[in-house]
């Protein structure tokens, strides 16, 4: 990873679960507090969202934040596409990080 890289992430319940979309400076951390649900009435909380099974890196805040907006508008096919044309076996990508 590198300094000043922001990243769009996609946490997911389970293959083909519930699906969570966010946006961060620091992936590993905020991957870390949804697994150990670091604020236990959040939405992930709430539904075991904290499989990270697909992210993109940006340099600049502001796009992260443009893409973070355009892919909760997607039609959930559409997510669930995304997800499985980098990840097709649904692997929680953060596995060996912590």
């Amino acid at each position: 990873m590198r300094d000043k890289t922001f990243y769009v992430y996609i946490l997911a319940s389970r293959r083909n679960g519930t699906l969570y979309v966010g946006v961060t400076n620091n992936i590993m951390r905020r991957v870390w507090e949804h697994k150990h649900k670091f604020n236990p009435n959040s939405f992930t909380a709430r539904y075991g969202v904290d499989k990270l099974v697909y992210f993109e890196e940006f340099d600049a805040p502001m796009e992260a934040i443009r893409r973070e907006k355009r892919l909760k508008k997607y039609r959930r096919k559409e997510k669930l596409e995304l997800i499985e044309s980098i990840n097709p076996q649904w692997l929680d990508l953060s596995s060996e990080w912590f």
